[in-house]
């Protein structure tokens, strides 16, 4: 855990860790500024639908097409949160219009939440106060299979076993 939250170890296949290249990662959004340029070269179609975005353990916001790997936006690198994010025109300025921590690959607890919204601050973006759609991730202790939890309902969906209610997705420390 670090000082600005837990970081998330990539969890997913193989192939897709193995196939990120150094320096393809998402677009680094430090500033209102990195932000503004970003955002001038998207299209109305990129726009119309959610982005992939990291915040990696610097603190700093990536940004990527919604069909780009996490781990290539994160250009392989552990995150503070990960998952998708869409953008809307508010009063004149760019707010987070939608934003999860859908990342079957990290697989970030709703507790990263704190760490998207430093990013989002630090980039003045106005924000939501919370996840507007929050996925709930858990391993199983019995199959050892990941798990998204729906409504509530903490059991397996592959062996059946009860999950537990706290994030336990990474075995690792």
């Amino acid at each position: 855990m670090s000082a600005r939250g837990r970081s998330y170890r990539y969890l997913g296949p193989v192939e897709l860790r193995t196939a990120v290249r150094p320096g393809s990662g998402g677009c680094r959004i430090s500033s209102a500024a990195d932000f503004g340029s970003w955002i001038a070269e998207r299209s109305a179609a990129e726009l119309a639908e959610p982005f992939t975005f990291v915040v990696g353990t610097d603190g700093v916001l990536r940004l990527a097409p919604r069909r780009s790997e996490h781990v290539a936006c994160a250009d392989g690198d552990m995150v503070l949160s990960a998952g998708e994010i869409s953008f809307m025109r508010e009063t004149g300025r760019w707010a987070v219009g939608e934003v999860s921590n859908q990342s079957t690959g990290y697989c970030p607890d709703v507790s990263s939440w704190s760490a998207v919204a430093r990013a989002l601050d630090d980039v003045e973006l106005g924000r939501p106060s919370g996840f507007t759609h929050e996925v709930v991730f858990r391993r199983c202790r019995g199959c050892q299979e990941h798990n998204i939890v729906r409504e509530d309902d903490f059991v397996c969906v592959f062996c059946g076993s009860d999950l537990p209610t706290a994030w336990n997705v990474d075995p690792t420390p």
